[in-house]
């Protein structure tokens, strides 16, 4: 698979670089964090004005049908500068699972308001206490008059609090860890039965608690088929951990080039710091496990658009094991470099680091991964 970009690939990644550079300096995501929504309004509409939120719908709605690459390479640029707005929650989670399972209906309905920034969307998988198993699920839904009533709670939903339009696996028949009996809906928050807790991250994101109690969802609220969900929240999963990776890219390459100014500015004894052998080791070692990670993402986008569904868990689980260590060792070696100040929250090297961290974190660290892997070898 060729990775040179053609033009129009260039030009995309150009237009987010422009972007992020414009519009995310340090010091203005910092203000964005601390706000109670905890991201802009005005760059949701901006990144819909120029188009990316429609890359993952198809055409016929409004979109793009872009590939994963247009993907890849937005999600690197977004992760250059620690974008705050729930692009992947809507833009790539969202929009890809609703293309890809949703009946027309529902399509008309969502494709063309997710393309155009009007509705956002978030993925409720995962549940307190069950770790990174997508198939452990407690949350039931059981048959009514009027279709289903959801009872349960998920946690750590990304952007859940801001979100328009919750994407909620529950089960509908089989025991609690079976892949088999699992049905996935789309709920209003707004419905009665289900509240939010809204809590921030440890790098500045916002995450939701999601709780539902006698939730009444109409059968139009199913995507897929009923019974049948696993396979379609696992493939929904890994593009958005193939995505977390592209991000964690773009973070690791802008934390060793910060990295590199910094040995190349600060002096001891007379000289720059980067002036030293042992120094200039250590930065070749950033360099080599970013490369690294660089080279694992496009092995995993050769694979993740597939039709091999067990080559596409593990080109994914590959990814996200070495990007998750390569992150850790990138952002641990940038921080002894900087000395003292690297610890602190006034520079953004720390940030930068604790994204890394939280990406690993988010749908199985590397440990996991590496175990997943293992059982589709």
């Amino acid at each position: 698979m060729d990775f040179t970009l053609v033009e129009e690939q260039q030009m995309l990644a150009d237009l987010v670089g422009r972007f992020v550079e414009k519009e995310y300096s340090f010091e203005a995501r910092r203000k964005l964090s601390a706000t109670p929504r905890g991201w802009s309004e005005q760059h949701w509409g901006t990144l819909a004005d120029m188009g990316l939120l429609a890359l993952n719908v198809p055409d016929a709605y409004g979109g793009m049908n872009a590939s994963v690459a247009e993907t890849m390479i937005v999600m690197e640029a977004l992760g250059r500068a620690l974008v705050l707005e729930p692009y992947l929650s809507a833009a790539v989670l969202g929009a890809r699972l609703i293309s890809e399972a949703g009946t027309d209906a529902q399509k008309d309905r969502w494709l063309p308001e997710l393309a155009a920034g009007r509705l956002k969307t978030a993925l409720a998988t995962l549940e307190p206490g069950e770790r990174f198993d997508l198939s452990n699920i407690t949350t039931t839904a059981r048959p009514s008059n009027q279709g289903f009533v959801v009872d349960g709670r998920k946690g750590v939903v990304l952007h859940g609090d801001r979100a328009d339009l919750l994407l909620v696996s529950a089960r509908t028949s089989g025991a609690q860890t079976d892949t088999a009996g699992v049905t996935l809906f789309a709920i209003d928050p707004k419905t009665p039965g289900v509240t939010l807790r809204a809590f921030p991250t440890l790098d500045g994101q916002r995450v939701a608690e999601v709780c539902f109690s006698g939730v009444p969802v109409g059968s139009d609220a199913v995507i897929g088929a009923i019974g049948d969900g696993y396979p379609l929240l696992e493939w929904t999963v890994d593009h958005g951990l193939f995505a977390l990776c592209a991000e964690a890219v773009g973070t690791m390459a802008r934390l060793a080039e910060m990295t590199y100014d910094y040995l190349r500015t600060r002096t001891q004894f007379g000289r720059p710091i980067g002036e030293f052998q042992a120094l200039q080791h250590r930065a070749a070692d950033i360099l080599t496990a970013v490369e690294q990670a660089r080279s694992v993402l496009y092995f995993a986008a050769s694979r993740v658009a597939g039709a091999d569904a067990d080559e596409r868990r593990r080109a994914v689980s590959a990814a996200k094991n070495l990007i998750g260590r390569c992150g850790r060792f990138v952002g641990q070696q940038a921080v002894q470099l900087h000395g003292g100040m690297g610890m602190t929250d006034e520079l953004p090297i720390g940030w930068y680091f604790k994204r890394l961290t939280c990406i690993d974190m988010t749908w199985g660290d590397a440990e996991h991964h590496l175990e997943r892997y293992g059982t589709y070898v």
